[in-house]
Parts: C-alpha cells; structure tokens; sequence
C-alpha cells in the first residue's frame, strides 16, 4: 500500500552560507514515486546532485537568515522481502566493487574494535543468521532512548551506554556486522510506526541472494523494531550517518523545527 510522508525544517543562517540537503525519497526500481511536492524557501542558489551509489539526491543550497523546507510525497514500496536467517554470507573475494567499501571503518563505525566481542558472543552463527543474533541482541540490551545521545555518539560508545536512538542502533548493528565480515551501510528512510515519529535509520546488510547465482543483494535490518523493511521509505545510504544527513551546514546555523509524519494511505 502506498506511504505518505509529510515532512517540514526550518534553521536559521548568521550569513551566506553553503547547506546540503537530503530529505526526498530516493527514485530507486524498489520504491515508486507517485506524487511528490517539494518547496524551499528562496536561495541564492540551489542545485540537485546525485547522492552516495546514486541512491536519491542531495541539494545544494547557499542561502541566509531563515530557511524553511516543506516535502510531501506518496510512495509505493515494490521491495522483495526475505528474512535474513536464511541468507547466507558471500565470501569477501566473491563480493562486488559496490559492496566492499561498506566492510570498512567510517567515522561513528569502528568495527575493527569490535571483532573479538562479535566472535565471542555470535561465534556459532554465520551469514544472516548472524545478522539475525546480532539484531536481536541489540533490541534486548539497548535502551531507546532520545536525548541519550548527540552528533560525535559513536557506535562503541552506544555500545557501552547500551541505549540512544535510531540512529545509535542502526551504527551499532553495522559495526558487529562489518566486524563479521558482512557489508553494512546507514540507510536514512522514512516508515509508518516509528515511535516518535521522525527522519528514521535502518542498517543495510548484503548478503547472498539466492535468485542471483553467485550474488548477493542489499536487506534492510532495523534492531529497533520500529520499521518494516515493506514499509520503509529510502531517503539515501552511507557508510553512517555522517554520509546522509538530512541536514549539513558548512557554517554556523541555528536549527528551528520539523515535523515529520509517515502514514499507510489506506488508514487516513
């Protein structure tokens, strides 16, 4: 069934000042864009770039004093769901060019320090069911909680705090899997259910695919429960969320508002 999303920001700017965006669903074959409006607030000027593997764009904009932005969009999911237990992990030498830089280190990701815990605690599981012990064990042990954590959290700071947002959870489950040897990248998305309702963040993990001879394909993961993968909406994908930020400013700026509401069309 169709997803409407409906969301709204507003910052405020000292000067003229560089900001990317990204906000809008991401025109991609698993989603279908059917209606979409976007209105921004005058700029002094304004650009749409791809965004990280061509999934969704980004905007440049160079503006100053108050900015607002307002998006609404129908979108219909056509994603093929599995569950990731019965997926198994491709071996690293089989993998694609796409699919190696997400086995790597990012900025809030230091998963080489997490090796020895995952082999530990996960030892006897292997390819998605890994991924699956691992995303239950996060649910179990985490704490959702906003305002627990802020923009420098990282995941192994979450790890040792046990709680935090989305965003928390979504680096912490890609850390373990990264540090098991299974790619694992940041998606920005919107879903219905997420409790509070706001911009959400899921992990990717890629895995073997079983239509695929000898390939494998990118499944959504989400440890806080909130967000089914038939349901969730892509803004766009990074190696965290450094990498997909709806908003990134490149000078000073005070952040106002937003709103965000995401809902089954059929339940209005």
């Amino acid at each position: 069934m169709p997803i409407r999303i409906e969301s709204s920001f507003a910052f405020s700017l000292e000067c003229e000042t560089d900001v990317l965006l990204q906000f809008e669903a991401a025109a991609i074959p698993e989603q279908r864009i059917l209606s979409h409006r976007t209105k921004l607030s005058p700029a002094i000027h304004e650009a749409h770039v791809a965004a990280q593997d061509d999934i969704g764009e980004r905007i440049w904009i160079r503006a100053d004093g108050l900015f607002e932005v307002a998006y609404h969009a129908d979108v219909e999911i056509m994603r093929q769901v599995s569950e990731v237990e019965n997926r198994t992990a491709l071996p690293p030498h089989q993998l694609p060019g796409e699919a190696v830089e997400y086995l790597f280190d990012s900025r809030y990701c230091p998963s080489d320090r997490f090796q020895t815990f995952v082999e530990d605690e996960f030892g006897d599981t292997a390819g998605g069911a890994r991924i699956a012990a691992i995303r239950d064990w996060i649910a179990s042990n985490f704490t959702y909680s906003p305002g627990a954590s802020g923009s420098h959290t990282t995941a192994l700071d979450s790890f040792v705090e046990r709680r935090g947002i989305c965003r928390d959870y979504a680096h912490t489950m890609i850390v373990m899997a990264r540090a098991s040897t299974i790619p694992a990248r940041y998606v920005a998305c919107y879903a219905p259910g997420v409790d509070p309702q706001d911009f959400h963040a899921v992990a990717e993990v890629f895995l073997e695919d079983p239509e695929l001879d000898g390939g494998g394909s990118w499944q959504l993961v989400d440890p806080t429960g909130m967000a089914d993968p038939a349901e969730t909406v892509k803004i766009g994908i990074g190696r965290d969320a450094a990498d997909v930020s709806f908003l990134t400013t490149f000078g000073m700026s005070d952040f106002k508002r937003s709103s965000v509401s995401v809902t089954r069309v059929d339940q209005e």
